[in-house]
């Protein structure tokens, strides 16, 4: 089968298509055959050496991704789900150590990784879905804030950010959302209270009950945040500061998506019947990651990209 493997750390250069063997799964695993796999920052840290901080023992060459969209080709007796079936699903690529990845043509997965995918939830669609959403709805679950109170949401136009509006605001939270150029109208229609430009002042707007820092800015984010509020971070960062937002009674967290197939499958139904929203801004075929992390790294993509196994 075709993957795209990490061959040494550096630049996106470093992805090449490979031939790998078919998957073998191990007791209780089923394999999908993967049609769609989204291409996520973090991979870029990944493929550029930074996971080694975490992962000591990662060596090349090993295959990124955590999302996929595809069809079960393989399962045991009493699993879950039969081969057929169309899923949706996120690797815990850091639990596992960067064991299996996504960028193949196929997986095979501990099935509390998969939630059903609606048949009228296109691959490519589904898979910009599981970490998303997922980060989204844990990283909420960690502020708890209740209806009425303000939630500081950077980097609202990305796909974690994206999704927080929209969450946030269906639970009746007051989101004030910073957006990239050019980016306002659609954060706006998201639910956003009111839309920020990048440049916009943090320190002027509080104070605000929680924030959610998806760029992330890291400090600076946390400038408007009211004493015994809650900070989120998407990424773990190392911070000068932390001990004077604890002397204000500040929660801080930097949290690592878990796996949750109940509530991908339900944030999966949300998306196949509208009530969230995702964008893709283009597809790829897997042999073209390279690419695709290239324009990642240059900035400025509209939406999520998106690789596809079946070449056209």
């Amino acid at each position: 089968m075709r993957v795209c493997e990490v061959t040494a750390f550096g630049g996106p250069d470093v992805l090449r298509e490979a031939q790998r063997a078919w998957p073998v799964p191990a007791a209780g695993e089923v394999v999908v055959e993967i049609e769609a796999a989204n291409v996520n920052p973090t991979d870029l840290g990944a493929r550029a050496g930074a996971a080694r901080r975490r992962l000591t023992e990662l060596e090349p060459p090993f295959v990124l991704g955590w999302d996929l969209a595809g069809t079960v080709a393989e399962a045991p007796a009493g699993a879950p789900f039969a081969p057929g079936d169309p899923v949706v699903g996120m690797i815990p690529w850091y639990h596992i150590a960067g064991r299996t990845g996504a960028y193949a043509q196929a997986a095979a997965v501990d099935p509390a990784w998969l939630a059903p995918r609606p048949a009228e939830l296109d691959p490519v669609t589904a898979a910009t879905v599981p970490l998303n959403t997922l980060t989204a709805r844990q990283m909420l679950a960690l502020l708890a804030l209740p209806a009425g109170a303000t939630l500081l949401v950077t980097g609202a136009s990305g796909a974690v950010g994206s999704f927080v509006v929209q969450l946030a605001a269906r639970a009746g939270v007051r989101v004030l959302a910073q957006a990239a150029s050019g980016d306002e109208q659609w954060v706006g229609s998201l639910g956003a209270a009111e839309v920020l430009p990048r440049s916009a002042d943090l320190a002027a707007i509080g104070p605000v009950d929680g924030v959610l820092d998806g760029v992330p800015l890291g400090m600076p984010a946390t400038a408007p945040v009211r004493d015994g509020g809650t900070v989120v971070f998407t990424r773990r960062l190392e911070l000068d500061g932390l001990d004077a937002l604890a002397a204000r009674g500040v929660s801080v967290h930097m949290p690592l998506v878990e796996s949750d197939p109940g509530a991908l499958a339900e944030l999966t139904r949300m998306v196949a019947g509208g009530e969230l929203r995702t964008r893709v801004a283009r597809t790829l075929d897997l042999a073209q990651a390279a690419e695709a992390h290239r324009l990642l790294e240059q900035g400025g993509v509209r939406g999520k990209l998106v690789l596809t196994t079946r070449r056209s």
